[in-house]
């Protein structure tokens, strides 16, 4: 009997004519209704524009910053205004690491190269080269299945395989409103990992499963939109594992890569930058006043990042938009 409602496609037919649909509705509340989507959208394509002619940053002085980024034909123009509203906060010179998901093209590339000379782009040919080099499908098949199917996981690999020392990756959707002194001086000085606080704890797997892997405890609301991490510390056999773990244990998750941070830093002390601060998934009235140094547009704030608040941070750097 359980193999009839298979056979007949019951699943896939209660979720087009249910699931699909109710989804569709619940994100669409979410967004506003259909006006306030539609604003957004516009929103989003008037940023696009407006980051093919941002003025360049201040040079600064001192030791340039780098900061790590995968980026693509899809996200180009949030890195350019992350990456420009880090540089005219910090009064230091940005040399960002810019790691192409596949989809960068000359297009979207000159902007970012204009406005970050000292930047440095990793072609996805070179990326392939060194996963075949320290990652062989042969040894690491989860990883590697995880590195096609899950984009995520490319923001762990990307930076830190087959290199060593700390580095901090950040993601895109990111704007900095003020002087990210924490995370300067952690660039400066790193001893401990980093990390960001999320809105609510989300990694997709049981705790008890994760510990037992992580072997610690593993703290609450690891969020890792600001991630530090020293690459040479990482043991590769180890993530494969937990990752093959996870998966057969508990099924595929958008947030393994967040799980898996979380589980290497679980039980060591980090720098943790304050939620007040580093705001993720920004709300009324910080969303609208834009006092934090930092806002992270996770899930539907990204409404306030695309109709405002990119508007408020080209303002807060003297800029009209």
């Amino acid at each position: 009997m359980t193999a009839l409602p298979r056979q007949l496609g019951l699943g896939k037919l209660l979720y087009h004519t249910w699931h699909r649909p109710a989804g569709w509705m619940r994100d669409l509340i979410a967004d506003g209704g259909p006006w306030e989507r539609r604003r957004t959208r516009h929103g989003h394509a008037a940023m696009a524009e407006a980051a093919r002619t941002l003025p360049l940053p201040p040079a600064g002085s001192g030791t340039p910053i780098a900061l790590h980024l995968l980026t693509g034909r899809k996200f180009w123009d949030q890195t350019a205004f992350c990456l420009w509203t880090f540089a005219c906060h910090a009064g230091r010179p940005l040399a960002p690491i810019i790691y192409d998901d596949g989809t960068l093209t000359d297009e979207h590339r000159a902007p970012l190269a204009r406005l970050f000379p000292a930047a440095r782009f990793v072609p996805q040919e070179e990326t392939l080269a060194r996963l075949d080099a320290f990652l062989p499908a042969n040894r690491f098949p989860t990883l590697r299945e995880r590195w096609l199917n899950y984009p995520n996981i490319r923001k762990l690999t990307e930076p830190h395989l087959g290199a060593t020392g700390w580095k901090l990756v950040i993601d895109s959707d990111l704007l900095f409103f003020r002087r990210p002194t924490l995370l300067i001086d952690w660039l400066d000085r790193p001893v401990q990992p980093l990390h960001a606080v999320d809105c609510v704890t989300s990694y997709g797997y049981s705790r008890p499963l994760m510990e037992e892997l992580a072997g610690a405890p593993v703290a609450e609301l690891v969020n890792v939109g600001l991630t530090g991490l020293d690459g040479g510390a990482l043991d590769w056999e180890q993530l494969e594992h937990w990752t093959r773990t996870l998966i057969a244990r508990e099924r595929t998750n958008y947030y393994l890569e967040q799980a898996l941070i979380a589980m290497l830093v679980a039980g060591r002390s980090c720098t943790v930058a304050p939620a007040g601060d580093y705001v993720t998934l920004p709300r009324l009235p910080e969303a609208h006043d834009c006092r934090a140094v930092m806002h992270h547009y996770v899930a539907n704030s990204k409404r306030a990042y695309f109709q405002h608040c990119w508007r408020v941070a080209m303002a807060r750097a003297g800029v009209s938009s």
